[in-house]
């Protein structure tokens, strides 16, 4: 998400309408997504939500990716985002059943501190790997604007667009691996649940 914004307005001659149009169709998509969730329950067993969740929205972020204009991005975005409440519910139902009540603020919180930790090396990274390798790459003719041009452009943003792509697929890699660990697998099994201890 470090380079989201700037690969759309890079791309749409920082037209800020487009950008706050793709914007709002995510927006849309959780409020969807969890009205869905919410009807639904999601699945029985907690981890497919978390890892099919990962998949599918790491492929349709990957999308993201692609020189094809702000429809798609739109429509995608849209679409993407439906699948967040799926991943966020289904882990945190994981987390709650596992993880007895006295002990679950400590354990959340430093779960979150973690997680949070991480927040500020993913812009320094994105966005030097966006300004001095893959911008200036896909604007010249460079072998990797050989490669990815016809998907991706070759214009501004399309360093970005390639950077989202591989992004976008490694997070539907790390979805589908899940389902090769037994660990992660069988987590709800491996791990029992609070009540039961």
């Amino acid at each position: 998400f470090t380079v989201f914004a700037p690969m759309i307005l890079a791309r749409t001659g920082q037209d800020s309408l487009i950008f706050g149009s793709v914007q709002t169709a995510g927006a849309v998509g959780g409020i969807l997504g969890a009205v869905i969730i919410s009807a639904w329950g999601g699945f029985k067993r907690r981890v497919h939500g978390v890892l099919l969740g990962w998949m599918m929205s790491g492929i349709l972020f990957a999308l993201m990716g692609l020189d094809a204009g702000p429809t798609l991005w739109i429509v995608v975005m849209g679409v993407a985002a439906l699948f967040f409440p799926l991943i966020n519910t289904s882990n945190q139902a994981i987390w709650q059943s596992k993880v007895s009540p006295d002990l679950q603020g400590r354990v959340f919180s430093a779960r979150r501190l973690i997680a949070w930790f991480a927040q500020p090396i993913s812009p320094i990274i994105g966005g030097t790997l966006a300004d001095f390798v893959m911008e200036p790459a896909m604007q010249s003719s460079s072998g990797l604007a050989a490669v990815f041009g016809p998907l991706f452009g070759t214009g501004p943003g399309a360093g970005m667009g390639v950077l989202i792509a591989f992004v976008g697929l490694a997070a539907a890699l790390g979805g589908l691996m899940g389902y090769f660990i037994p660990y992660i697998r069988n987590a709800e099994d491996i791990l029992p649940d609070h009540d039961e201890g």
